[in-house]
């Protein structure tokens, strides 16, 4: 038996709901958020490269807390850090946290919400307790 116009159209009906619901864009939160956690796993990975030139191991800390105010400054001093310029993969990360303090100060300045300014947390994360095994 043929399925009927009203349950054809009903099961269109939920199949275009669905995928606009996956074509969502990203919230300005969500974006930085993303970026933020990106940037902090490149520059762990950057560390850890045996590839890399020794100026890494100079490079400022690089752990990002979006909801942190000094954050601002982190992005600023870590993009103007003039060593390593002719690293590759240096290059590509300061370009990264250059993106986001862009996108932090302009097109999400209204969306977000420091929670503290503690600089010093900057510097020595509180790292989640991780889970006995």
């Amino acid at each position: 038996k043929l399925p009927t116009k009203k349950m054809l159209l009903s099961l269109i009906a939920l199949l275009s709901a669905a995928l606009l619901t996956n074509a969502a864009p990203p919230t300005c939160y969500s974006r930085v958020l993303s970026l933020s956690k990106e940037i902090t796993e490149s520059f762990k990975e950057l560390q850890t490269s045996k590839a890399v030139d020794s100026c890494v191991e100079m490079l400022p800390r690089l752990y990002l807390d979006i909801h942190n105010y000094c954050v601002l400054a982190k992005l600023r001093d870590f993009v103007a850090y003039p060593r390593c310029e002719g690293v590759f993969e240096v290059n590509e990360l300061k370009e990264k946290a250059r993106s986001l303090y862009t996108i932090m100060i302009s097109y999400c300045r209204r969306d977000l919400v420091f929670l503290t300014d503690d600089c010093n947390a900057l510097e020595i994360p509180i790292l989640p307790p991780t889970e006995p095994s």
